[in-house]
């Protein structure tokens, strides 16, 4: 199986962030991870009036891939609606080292150029168990 394209994958993760619910920070997040067996899941942001229960977009497409059975992972895209780059938080990349500290970011610059990064790079140092 062939795995899709880096700018597919920022694609999907720019569709998915146009059914944000933002209406506090309106900042819309697209999150697109590819799981090894090449399947894209997705996730967008969900805010809420108590800031704390909100959840970003990585999280929810790394829980809602878990839930569908898949735990291992190559890349995520993260974006904006509008096609801007955004870094994963703290607490998404602490989430996502939980199973792949090699996984590799996808975002964009201020230009729209494709920017790379692995999780390794983005959070040196991370907490584990292992």
């Amino acid at each position: 199986m062939t795995d899709p394209s880096d700018e597919q994958l920022i694609r999907s993760a720019m569709e998915t962030a146009k059914n944000s619910y933002s209406p506090y920070s309106r900042i819309r997040v697209g999150a697109a991870i590819l799981t090894t067996e090449g399947k894209i899941i997705t996730g967008t942001n969900v805010e809420n009036s108590s800031y704390g229960l909100s959840m970003c977009a990585e999280r929810v497409a790394v829980f809602a891939a878990i839930s569908m059975g898949y735990k291992n992972f190559k890349k995520i895209a993260v974006v904006t609606a509008e096609g801007k780059g955004i870094s994963p938080c703290g607490a998404c990349r602490q989430v996502l080292h939980e199973f792949d500290s090699d996984i590799e970011v996808l975002t964009l610059d201020e230009r729209g150029k494709l920017l790379k990064s692995s999780l390794r790079e983005l959070l040196p140092r991370a907490f584990s168990l292992r």
